[in-house]
Formats: C-alpha cells, sequence, structure tokens
C-alpha cells in the first residue's frame, strides 16, 4: 500500500495527498475485473485463432501496465499541463485518423486501424480524449473573453473530426463525440433555441446515413426486425443472460464465448453475464456510475471552467461508452462494435482510456497547490 508522511513535499507525495482516492481505487477495481473477464473469455478466442491460451490476457497486461503508467503520469500535471497535452495530442490524432483513410487496411468494411509492428493503433481512440479537453479550452476561452471566437473554433474542431469518424466510416464513435459537444457546448451557455437546431441537423444526419450507407441501414433494420438478417451474434449475448440468471453459470462455465468471435472485445459484458450472473453484471455498471458520479461531484463546485467543461467531457464519454456497449450486449442499441472501458480487450482502447481518466485524475484534484509544512525544528535548549 502506498503511504506518505504529510510532511514529504515531493511531487508523488503531493500527487497522493490531493488525488481523489476513491476514484483512484474505482478505476482500479474496474480493471482487475477486467482482466478477470479477458482471462475468462480470451482463451477459446485464442485456441480458434490457433494461438497460445493466454495470448489476449498476456497482452491485455502488458497495455494495462503500459496504461497505469500513462495515467499516473497525466494525474500529476497541473491543468495547464493537462491542456498542453492535449493541445499536443490532437494535431498528431488527426493526422494519423486522416492516415487510417490513406494506408489503413480495410477491416469489415471500415479503414480505422494503422499497423505498427505487431500492434494494430486505432487512432480515433486517442484522439477522443484530446478533442474533449481542447473544445473545452475554446468554450472556456470565450466564456472569459467573449471577444475571443471560441465557440466558432470549436465547432470547426468538431466538423473536421465527426467528418473524419464518419469516412472510416465509425458512426458510433461520431454519434457518441457529437453527443458529448454538444453537451459541453450546452454547458458553456448555448442557447435553447441552437441546441434545438444541433438536435435536428443530427437528426437529418442520421437519417440520411440510413437511406444512403447500407450497411448502417443495415443494422437499424435488424434491430427493429431480428427477422431481417442475420442477429445471430445478438441472440447469443441476449441467451448467455438467460443461462446466467442471477449468479451465473460459475467461472469458465460459460459457452458463449465458444460461438462469439468478439466474445473477449465487443461481447465481454455477454461473457460476464453467462458465467458470472445479473447481480455481477450490475455491480460492473455501479462501478462506471460511481466513477462518473464521484467524478462529477469533485466538480461540482470548480471555479475553473476549462476544468469544468473539460472534466464533464470526459466523464461523459467515459460513461456513455459504457452504456453503449452494455445497450448493445442487451439488444437495447443497434450492433455496434464499440468497447466496455478498462473491460473489453484492446490495446488502444485500454491506453487511450487510461490517457482521459488521468487527466480526470489530474483535473479533480483538490488543493492542487497544497503547501506542505514540515513540523517545527526542536531547539537545543528544549
Amino acid at each position: 500500500m502506498i503511504s506518505f508522511s504529510r510532511s514529504d513535499k515531493s511531487r508523488l507525495a503531493r500527487w497522493w495527498w490531493t488525488v481523489d482516492h476513491w476514484l483512484l481505487a474505482a478505476i482500479g477495481l474496474l480493471m482487475f475485473t477486467g482482466m478477470l473477464l479477458i482471462f475468462a473469455a480470451g482463451t477459446p478466442i485464442a485456441l480458434k485463432k490457433g494461438l497460445p491460451s493466454f495470448h489476449f490476457a498476456e497482452r491485455q497486461i502488458v497495455f494495462l501496465v503500459l496504461g497505469v503508467v500513462a495515467m499516473i503520469g497525466i494525474s500529476l500535471l497541473s491543468v495547464k499541463g493537462v491542456r498542453r497535452f492535449a493541445v499536443l495530442l490532437l494535431p498528431v490524432t488527426l493526422i494519423l485518423t486522416l492516415a487510417t483513410l490513406l494506408f489503413g487496411p480495410e477491416i469489415n468494411g471500415a479503414q480505422r486501424w494503422l499497423p505498427v509492428g505487431i500492434f494494430t493503433l486505432q487512432p480515433s481512440e486517442f484522439l477522443k480524449p484530446a478533442f474533449i479537453v481542447v473544445t473545452a479550452w475554446m468554450f472556456s476561452a470565450q466564456m472569459e473573453n467573449p471577444e475571443f471566437h471560441g465557440r466558432l473554433i470549436a465547432t470547426v474542431l468538431y466538423v473536421v473530426v465527426a467528418g473524419l469518424l464518419v469516412l472510416q466510416p465509425d458512426y458510433g464513435q461520431a454519434i457518441l463525440i457529437s453527443a458529448v459537444w454538444l453537451i459541453q457546448f450546452a454547458m458553456a451557455g448555448l442557447p435553447m433555441v441552437w441546441i434545438v437546431g444541433y438536435g435536428g441537423i443530427g437528426l437529418a444526419g442520421l437519417t440520411a446515413a440510413y437511406f444512403l450507407v447500407p450497411h448502417f441501414a443495415s443494422r437499424i433494420d435488424r434491430h427493429i426486425d431480428p427477422t431481417s438478417g442475420d442477429t445471430g451474434q445478438i441472440e447469443a449475448a441476449i441467451n448467455s443472460f438467460r443461462i446466467g440468471r442471477l449468479f451465473g453459470a460459475g467461472p469458465g462455465e460459460g459457452s458463449v464465448k465458444n460461438h462469439l468471435p468478439d466474445a473477449h472485445s465487443d461481447y465481454i459484458f455477454a461473457v460476464a453475464g453467462e458465467e458470472f450472473g445479473a447481480f455481477f453484471c450490475l455491480g460492473i455498471l455501479a462501478i462506471f456510475a460511481a466513477i462518473v458520479i464521484r467524478g462529477l461531484s469533485r466538480l461540482y463546485e470548480e471555479q475553473n471552467p476549462l476544468v469544468l467543461l473539460a472534466g464533464a467531457g470526459l466523464l461523459i464519454q467515459f460513461g456513455l461508452q459504457a452504456l453503449i456497449n452494455m445497450g448493445v450486449n442487451l439488444a437495447v442499441l443497434p450492433s455496434k462494435g464499440m468497447t466496455l472501458p478498462f473491460i473489453s480487450y484492446g490495446g488502444s482502447s485500454m491506453l487511450a482510456l487510461c490517457i482521459g481518466m488521468g487527466m480526470v485524475l489530474a483535473l479533480t484534484r483538490k488543493n492542487r497547490f497544497l503547501t506542505i509544512h514540515y513540523p517545527p525544528r526542536r531547539s537545543f535548549a528544549s
């Protein structure tokens, strides 16, 4: 267990006494749960692909260790440091996301990845936290200086980012980033008429995608009418919750992971439902809710608009992504390849989420400029 004296004024000690320990513990618990489920779901997938039994688990441990180091390192930053890091990260991720369209391999009709040695990088995952913090900076800058065109810059950035995601195509990520951006804009003082207008534009875009993009339309049709196409994965996921009931079939006793090709990633929540039961799944949901609510409560009395908008945006993105994944597993939402944060297998997702949570931990630190006083020295005469 980490222990620092309050008289220790090193940077790490200062971080320990200002970071939210409950938030840190909840994130750690979620990571542990994710590794438990990767060991459960990854083995059959690895054997099916002719790989060593613990191939996915071992790789996820590497990603987790790197991610934790990145998260702690970023959480040591000041507010200005978080902003600068996001400003540097955004153009790099924009260029890499554009590169996926030019040089990335096409997988299942999409170009979202770049091969980097033995790994596959998904730049859009890293684009999300950088975009959220930079747009928060633009919104807050105009709140402090009405003559600065921060809203216009944030809108242009949104159009560029959403456009790149649609071109990949990755409609799920585009919808997610649109929702977060609109909520940030509303928090920054966007008039209600504009909120309604942007909402209308979003609905018009989804309608156009339905009629112009067959792949997108097929997913919507299969969600509304399961008889209109292949719904094998969704049916298997739903059946896993029926089998698991309240307490689950037991660790390693599930069968859904033997049938779902994405059991270790997009449908890992279904594996949790079958092997550990509904109460376990509700526990996972509770951890996600605790992280979001705890983080937002730390921002409740925040006076710095940048901290408020950036922190809230990162937490909302984290929570919405979890809800979308769980909604797909429960057939509440149309099928969408989006990971369950810190639970699903995926190096890019793990590292990007650790970066985002590192930013949240940095922005929610209390008494960031805490002065640690040494105890008075005793004189020789006393």
